[in-house]
């Protein structure tokens, strides 16, 4: 026979579960920055920039060093939501914990940002003046155009 601490206790678990499980749905919606440029912004650097094979060169190196260093930070954002999701667990409101976790994940928000900025720039010091302009055009299309 289940007793009603026994149905106390399920139904604690549940909502623990379910709290917790929406801590880490909000925390990927509203938290994880979309730093990726669009994949037309990168088909359009490979492909519309007319590259020598000294900056497509150039070019394979930048973005080895930048995606080692933007993995480290996703893993490290995901790490971040993982103890938001722990602290809405445990606060089951907006309290200390949560706020210190989402504080946190700021941080890696924000470095992932300017290594990403960082990036842009790079990219852009191996191109020729003419191909500077179409880039900076392409880059605040994609930072300036709505999602779909």
């Amino acid at each position: 026979m289940i007793t009603s601490q026994t149905r106390r206790l399920a139904l604690m678990t549940v909502l623990a579960f379910v709290a917790g499980m929406s801590g880490v749905l909000a925390g990927r919606a509203l938290l994880a920055p979309d730093t990726r440029p669009t994949s037309d912004f990168h088909e359009f650097v490979h492909q519309g920039l007319d590259l020598d094979s000294a900056q497509k060169a150039a070019l394979e190196q930048l973005e080895q060093r930048f995606a080692t260093r933007k993995r480290a930070l996703e893993l490290e954002l995901r790490s971040d939501n993982a103890r938001l999701a722990e602290a809405i667990q445990i606060e089951h409101g907006n309290g200390p914990q949560v706020a210190a976790a989402v504080d946190r994940s700021h941080i890696a928000m924000g470095e992932l940002q300017k290594e990403t900025i960082a990036h842009i720039f790079a990219m852009r010091q191996i191109l020729r003046p003419d191909q500077a302009g179409r880039f900076d055009a392409a880059v605040v299309r994609a930072l300036t155009e709505e999602k779909r």
